[in-house]
C-alpha cells in the first residue's frame, strides 16, 4: 500500500524511479513507494523533470504543482502534490 503523508494542502509520498527505461510509465508499488520509470537519462536533472511531467499528466494537475521534496538525486524521491490529486494517485497504485 502506497504511503501517504498528508502536510497541509499537500500530499507527499515516496517515488522510486527507473531512469533509461523503455517507456514513460507510472503505476504499481513496492514497499510503499510509487513505482515510476522514464527514459530520460540520470543526468543533469533530465530525469527528474521527466518525473515531474509524467506524474503531473498522470494525476491531472500543472507540472507546478509536483514537487520533488527530497532524494533529487537518488532513485528514491519524496514528492508532494496538491491534496486535490490524492483519488487520481491511489487509483495509481491499483
Amino acid at each position: 500500500m502506497l504511503a501517504l503523508r498528508h502536510e497541509g494542502e499537500r500530499v507527499s509520498f515516496t517515488i522510486r524511479v527507473t531512469p533509461r527505461s523503455s517507456a514513460n510509465a507510472v503505476g504499481g508499488e513496492r514497499d510503499g513507494a510509487l513505482l515510476v520509470r522514464v527514459t530520460a537519462p540520470p543526468v543533469e536533472g533530465k530525469a527528474n523533470d521527466a518525473v515531474v511531467a509524467l506524474l503531473a499528466k498522470a494525476l491531472g494537475v500543472p507540472r507546478g504543482a509536483v514537487r520533488v521534496e527530497r532524494g533529487g538525486a537518488a532513485r528514491t524521491k519524496r514528492v508532494s502534490v496538491p491534496r486535490e490529486a490524492e483519488a487520481a494517485l491511489r487509483r495509481l497504485t491499483k
